[in-house]
């Protein structure tokens, strides 16, 4: 399996790639990292992107981890990035239950970062990985010794109408249409990506950066998602709304929001904070929601909290 650079986003060096089968048959891309040998080994970070994201568009947080002595270890998920896509259409971007992740959490650490990667383990995901990581510890999983989770995707903030999109993406899949697009949803051509009004981040070299990713190497991309993942993404995010689930959760985790996320609500993180036994929330304001592709100004209070709640991790 390969891992591609651009001129502005090389791949770190010593980059060990492969696939990893999941227990129903996808064939996941994982890439995986040790530090320099006169760097102290402090274990594995294990990385985990949002929808949409590939391995690529974190090259700068691997090195990030890497200077701070971790090995790193990173998989892309089902039908996204260099992984296998599930429908006929690779672009749309598609699962039928949230529960089909876990295959390739339980196959990507069961047969790379176990076998292969120093322990202890931690997990730094974004958005939909960190929801699917959650929804992990929900379940009892107890693998990491601590969870990083940047701007978890506990619940939409770009909907306007969340009860009636609800509704209407569960009728939907009822009556056959879970594997079409949502409606309005089609993939952007590249000329209509432009920074001017983007939720996602406020630093220009950054968003080029990871805009040029897909210019070059558009096979890694995935266009709007299903109808049948909104609604799976629905059912997941439905069950965390549940007070008694934060409260069963023994996982220590701390989860970071964005103060200015138009894709994921913030205040529902905040109130997940709380209701944790074993976890909290901080909020870091202004920022919007890739905070590993913000400004510095942003990124680096994250890295901060980062090292504080990490054991073993140091300031480069």
């Amino acid at each position: 399996m390969t891992l591609f650079s651009t001129k502005d986003n090389p791949v770190p060096e010593g980059a060990e790639t492969g696939q990893v089968v999941a227990a129903d048959g996808v064939s996941l891309r994982f890439a995986r990292w040790r530090p320099e040998p006169t760097t102290p080994l402090r274990g594995t970070v294990c990385l985990f992107a949002g929808r949409t994201e590939k391995i690529e568009k974190y090259f700068e947080t691997v090195r990030d981890l890497l200077r701070r002595g971790f090995a790193v270890a990173t998989v892309d998920w089902r039908g996204q990035g260099g992984s296998q896509r599930l429908l006929r259409n690779p672009m749309k971007g598609h699962i039928d239950d949230f529960a089909d992740y876990q295959y390739d959490l339980e196959a990507f650490m069961r047969e790379v970062v176990i076998p292969t990667c120093p322990p202890p383990y931690f997990a730094l995901a974004h958005s939909m990985g960190a929801a699917i990581l959650l929804d992990s510890a929900r379940e009892g999983d107890r693998v990491f010794d601590r969870m990083f989770l940047v701007a978890p995707m506990l619940e939409l903030s770009l909907l306007k109408h969340d009860v009636a999109a609800r509704r209407m993406a569960r009728l939907l899949t009822g009556v056959g249409f879970s594997r079409a697009y949502v409606p309005r949803g089609r993939r952007a051509r590249i000329n209509e990506f432009h920074f001017d009004g983007n939720r996602l981040t406020s630093d220009t070299k950054r968003f080029a950066r990871n805009l040029t990713i897909t210019m070059e190497q558009p096979q890694l991309d995935v266009g709007p998602p299903t109808i049948g993942w909104v609604t799976a993404a629905f059912d997941l995010m439905e069950r965390f709304t549940d007070p008694l689930v934060a409260r069963s959760i023994r996982q220590p985790l701390l989860m970071v929001a964005a103060g200015d996320d138009q894709i994921v609500s913030t205040p529902a993180i905040e109130r997940f904070g709380t209701r944790l036994i074993a976890g909290a929330s901080l909020v870091i304001p202004g920022a919007r929601h890739e905070l590993l592709q913000e400004r510095d100004t942003f990124r680096e209070p994250l890295l901060a909290a980062f090292d504080a709640f990490i054991p073993g991790s140091a300031r480069p």
